[in-house]
């Protein structure tokens, strides 16, 4: 069988990039000596950001980039200490905060991700991180393990032989991928098997048959014929462990060692995070897609989700942006534009592909306005909440997030600042595909 693109991008060439990268950052700990000067065409993108140390440790493409935190602090009317981001995904604002000297504090429904977060701002000891890297190797490499346990929590299409002959792991690459699991679960610090974990997360999709877009999961061109070779998994998850450790020994003297990372529900916990100087987000868009989707390989295969009640349960904890599963929606809050949304959407409703659609639009700025009414009770007079939103268009209506959130504001406690257009977004392909959409920065205050 032979090695895939994707793993052969992870072999020993990624160290040698991983080494290249940390000449900058080797110089100093500071957000410049982190990004090397670089200069970014779009800041509500991450494109290129994973190429900067720790970003390169799982590929996330739906984010901002560090660049616009850098700049939501820079423009405060007062200084800023403390920076929430309640919808954390990759980490971008927790990271750049330590890179600033700011103490960030994220909240973030998605367990993988958070642990993501949480690796990615801890302290550690580099020789215990290579001693414990040469254990690891070892004992997976030693296992006779057939990964049993493993594949009797997972759905049947995760491994071999799969349902209708479709399978997302061949089994053995799977089984390597179980002794790897079992072999930093005997790790006995915390934080060692956080990082090694999400480290071998990273690499999930690669050692599977499918690929990952922003709009899900769907099977290699010619998988059945382009395996993935099981000799492979363990010297790659070497080299991507070795390449993160010299990034964390590289960037150790960050301005800022601290850190906070809550897990859960952030309409639920971002009240209890105390008060902050300003607050960053993009929060999932109105497009009716559940973005725990496209991490279903990391949770299922990591044992993050070990049943169908638990990814239930998970769905159910995220923002009301999608109708994967069947759930309570809030009423919509009520505001002229919002209002003659939602009636254009319930006309529309029998044209829909789901006639849940316009509950859980107006869902989405029920919750939407309640986060911010929790933002003006966290932050001082003067203090700022930066958001990025997304337009949505069902049935030609066309759902304007920023301008409805505008106008909900002054009900939740805050002042528009202002508005800038960030980018156009493309539609689906049911609805022309041409970019019509926007992408907005939307910049609130508490007077």
């Amino acid at each position: 069988m032979s090695t895939p693109a994707p793993l052969l991008a992870l072999q020993p060439g990624y160290r040698r990039v991983a080494s290249r990268k940390m000449l900058t950052c080797a110089g100093g700990a500071s957000f410049e000596a982190w990004t090397g000067g670089r200069e970014t065409a779009n800041m509500s993108t991450n494109a290129g950001a994973e190429e900067l140390p720790f970003q390169r440790w799982h590929r996330f493409k739906e984010a901002f980039s560090p660049e616009l935190i850098e700049q939501a602090v820079q423009e405060s009317p007062i200084p800023v200490r403390r920076l929430a981001d309640p919808f954390g995904g990759s980490g971008t604002s927790a990271l750049t905060c330590q890179f600033l000297g700011i103490e960030p504090v994220t909240v973030e429904v998605n367990p993988f991700l958070a642990d993501l977060i949480a690796a990615k701002l801890a302290t550690y000891h580099v020789p215990e991180l290579l001693s414990a890297l040469t254990r690891v190797s070892r004992k997976a490499a030693a296992s006779r393990s057939r990964g049993a346990a493993m594949i009797r929590r997972l759905p049947a299409t995760f491994v071999e032989p799969g349902v209708k002959e479709r399978w997302l792991f061949d089994l053995p690459v799977l089984i390597q991928i179980a002794r790897l699991r079992n072999a930093i679960g005997e790790e006995a610090t915390p934080a060692v098997r956080r990082l090694f974990r999400v480290l071998l997360g990273g690499l999930m999709v690669g050692f599977s048959n499918a690929s990952v877009s922003g709009k899900g999961r769907r099977y290699r061109v010619n998988w059945e014929e382009r395996r993935v070779n099981p000799t492979c998994v363990l010297p790659t998850f070497a080299d991507a462990v070795a390449a993160a450790i010299v990034e964390i020994g590289a960037c150790a003297a960050r301005p800022m060692r601290q850190g906070t990372v809550l897990y859960g529900d952030s309409r639920k916990l971002l009240a209890s995070i105390g008060p902050v100087d300003q607050i960053t987000c993009s929060p999932p868009y109105p497009n009716s897609f559940d973005y725990t989707d496209v991490y279903n390989l990391e949770l299922w295969m990591l044992g993050y989700l070990t049943s169908f009640d638990e990814n239930r349960d998970l769905r159910q904890s995220t923002l009301s942006s999608h109708v994967q599963i069947s759930r309570e929606f809030a009423a919509a809050p009520r505001c002229p534009r919002l209002d003659k949304t939602m009636r254009a959407l319930r006309r529309a409703q029998e044209s829909l592909w789901d006639d849940r659609i316009p509950a859980m639009v107006g869902a989405y700025f029920a919750d939407l306005q309640g986060m911010m009414r929790t933002c003006a009770q966290l932050l001082p007079s003067k203090g700022q909440a930066w958001f990025v939103v997304g337009d949505s268009q069902y049935a030609g209506i066309h759902v304007q997030v920023a301008k409805i959130l505008a106008d909900l504001a002054p009900s939740a406690g805050l002042k528009v600042e202002r508005t800038t257009p960030f980018r156009s977004m493309r539609v689906s392909p049911q609805q022309s595909g041409r970019h019509q959409l926007s992408e907005d920065l939307v910049v609130f205050s508490r007077p």
